[in-house]
């Protein structure tokens, strides 16, 4: 039987590792890995609040903003006035900010396909069930 804190090393540096090269990747040809997801929790939501994405990501407000004034600067993401709430501002996606998520999906594709396609099918089915396993018991954790 494996060592249960060999399983968590192991799962470590994966997740080290893999970040670092996916963040790499999506880099190289549009926006990182942290920008990504921002843009696309905003354009999913169609427009969303700093609050929202801070309550979604677990982000302190200082996080949000400078997250949210680096995207500004960019030009890939624009405030506009909240229309119900006069002291808050509602973050919208801009055309340049779809075109750089579109264009890092690539990368992020490939990187997905190079490291789990090494697995057959069933070890795929295998790790999504261990790991949704893992995933619920965090949930009933936090939940005590």
């Amino acid at each position: 039987m494996t060592d249960l804190n060999e399983i968590v090393d192991e799962l470590r540096d994966f997740y080290l590792r893999a970040h670092r090269a996916i963040d790499r990747a999506m880099k190289m040809d549009g926006v990182s890995l942290a920008r990504a997801k921002l843009l696309k929790f905003i354009a999913a939501e169609g427009s969303a609040r700093s609050a929202d994405i801070g309550t979604a990501f677990g982000f302190s407000p200082r996080t949000v903003t400078e997250a949210i004034d680096a995207l500004e600067r960019d030009g890939l993401v624009q405030r506009t006035p909240d229309p119900t709430d006069r002291r808050a501002k509602r973050l919208s996606i801009t055309p340049a900010g779809e075109a750089a998520l579109a264009a890092s999906e690539p990368a992020r594709q490939k990187f997905v396909t190079n490291v789990f396609g090494i697995l057959s099918e069933q070890e795929q089915q295998a790790l999504f069930k261990a790991l949704r396993k893992m995933n619920d018991r965090l949930e009933e954790i936090d939940a005590d």
